[in-house]
């Protein structure tokens, strides 16, 4: 054996379930339940605002300037403020990404209900569809590719912040990048990074996929067109 520090794939194998929390498993782990509760959450709480907003016009300059407000606050700052109520806890990074989601998934789904052809509307209408068959049956279908194009930047935008949370210890994959700082050592930012990225590669297609499964129409327009 050598005397050189190990290399990238060694260290993985050392690191991977030490059984310890700063294992890259558990780091891991962390790093999901911490980007996806924040998708969710957002996304469930969008989707009344912007239909709200999308019915009521007044209502949306104020949302989106609250939002916009909101989405321009520096995470760290946020995180801070917040120890003092919820602690060094997952909740203390969830909650702000929660609302940066809210920020980008409101005017989505406002522009998704309002890309809705009139016509379309109006001949529901006249085939008798009630409001809300209406709404689940042909303006939330139409919508779906600009809610999920949002749903797209909140997804990877949340996987990448949550690893400044490792500032306040709850940061996920975070903690590679926090672990190297330090003690100067290469590998942990590399796996870090790699696996960001990677778990935004696989949110971003899934959700792609979800769309191609929810807008069927679209791919046979497409091979009618070609």
């Amino acid at each position: 054996m050598g005397d050189g520090p190990p290399s990238i794939w060694e260290w993985i194998g050392r690191n991977w379930d030490t059984g310890r929390v700063d294992s890259i498993k558990n780091l891991l782990l962390d790093h999901l339940t911490m980007s996806l509760v924040p998708i969710v959450a957002a996304l469930v709480v969008a989707l009344p605002l912007g239909l709200a907003c999308a019915r009521w016009r007044w209502l949306y300059q104020p949302t989106s300037g609250l939002m916009n407000v909101v989405y321009a606050l520096p995470s760290l700052p946020v995180f801070m403020l917040l120890i003092s109520a919820t602690g060094l806890s997952q909740t203390t990074v969830i909650i702000p990404l929660t609302f940066y989601g809210m920020a980008v998934l409101i005017p989505a789904v406002v522009d998704g209900l309002r890309s809705v052809p009139e016509h379309v509307r109006q001949s529901a209408i006249a085939m008798g569809f009630t409001p809300l068959r209406r709404l689940l049956l042909v303006e939330l279908p139409i919508a779906v590719p600009v809610v999920l194009a949002g749903l797209r930047v909140v997804a990877v935008s949340s996987i990448s912040l949550v690893s400044v949370g490792a500032l306040i210890g709850q940061g996920g994959l975070g903690g590679l990048f926090t672990r190297a700082y330090q003690n100067p050592f290469m590998p942990p930012v590399v796996v870090g990074i790699v696996l960001i990225v990677a778990l935004a590669l696989v949110a971003d297609g899934l959700l792609v996929l979800a769309q191609r499964l929810l807008t069927p129409w679209v791919r046979a327009r497409k091979g009618v067109t070609a």
